[in-house]
Order: structure tokens, then C-alpha cells, then sequence
């Protein structure tokens, strides 16, 4: 990718450019160039997601009571299975019941979602996420 600036013009209604502004100031952004710079990135992430054979990478946060019987042993059964695409593993315990997990991915769309639902979905499972984002290789 090039990485030389170009510079284009944007119409739009003046009440969502106030709305914009004030988001801009909010999320702590030098000018507009790097708040578009940055949304026309995630959509890009976004696309990337939706092409199934495509690398990405991305977390699954977990939230799980430790007590269910079974629970860490299906967890760690489905990670053992998929091993290729962990990364990484954190596992904190929030108090005497409930452990929060992070778990680091990186493979194809697809089947990186796929896992993510299957382990979300698991009985004792109180709350699960995936998040995306890109490997960056094709982001600049």
C-alpha cells in the first residue's frame, strides 16, 4: 500500500458534522482526518471478517463459574482441538466462583467464529464475546 496522502472533500448535513466534531473531542482524536482514517479502518477490519477463508485474528472473552461441574474440562477440550488457532490463554479469577478468560486467535474467519460461538455457547458459560480486529497486514 501507498503511503502517500491524498486529500478529497466530504458534503454532509451540518448537524451530523456537529455530532461528528463532538465525538471527535470525546474519543480524543487531533482532527477529523484521523477520526475518518480510523472508521474507514474498522469497516475494513469489518470486511475482512466477512470472507471466511480470510486470516484475522481477535480475542473470546469468556466470563464462567468454575464450580459447574465439567466446565473447564469442555473448555479446554475444544481449545486441545483447535490448538492452531490459540495464541494465547489468560485466565483470571474474579472471585470464588467466577474466572474471566481471554483467549488470543488468530485463523481463518470462519472458522475462528465458529469455535468463538461453540465455546460461548457452552453450559455454564454466564457471558462470552468475540471480538474482531485484523491481522494488519493489509491495514495501513
Amino acid at each position: 500500500m501507498s503511503n502517500n496522502l491524498v486529500r478529497f472533500g466530504i458534503s454532509m448535513n451540518e448537524d451530523l458534522l456537529d455530532t461528528f466534531d463532538d465525538l471527535i473531542v470525546k474519543k480524543g482524536y487531533s482532527n477529523r482526518s484521523e477520526a475518518i482514517r480510523d472508521l474507514i479502518r474498522n469497516r475494513l477490519v469489518e470486511n475482512e471478517w466477512e470472507d471466511e477463508e480470510r486470516e484475522v485474528a481477535g480475542t473470546i472473552t469468556l466470563i464462567y463459574d468454575h464450580h459447574v461441574r465439567g466446565l473447564s474440562d469442555e473448555l479446554n477440550e475444544l481449545q486441545h482441538d483447535y490448538h492452531d488457532l490459540f495464541l494465547s490463554t489468560t485466565h483470571v479469577h474474579l472471585d470464588h466462583h467466577n474466572c474471566l478468560e481471554v483467549l488470543v486467535v488468530k485463523g481463518k474467519a470462519g472458522e475462528t467464529r465458529e469455535v468463538a460461538e461453540r465455546l460461548i455457547g457452552i453450559k455454564g458459560v454466564k457471558h462470552g464475546k468475540l471480538t474482531i480486529t485484523s491481522t494488519g497486514k493489509d491495514l495501513s
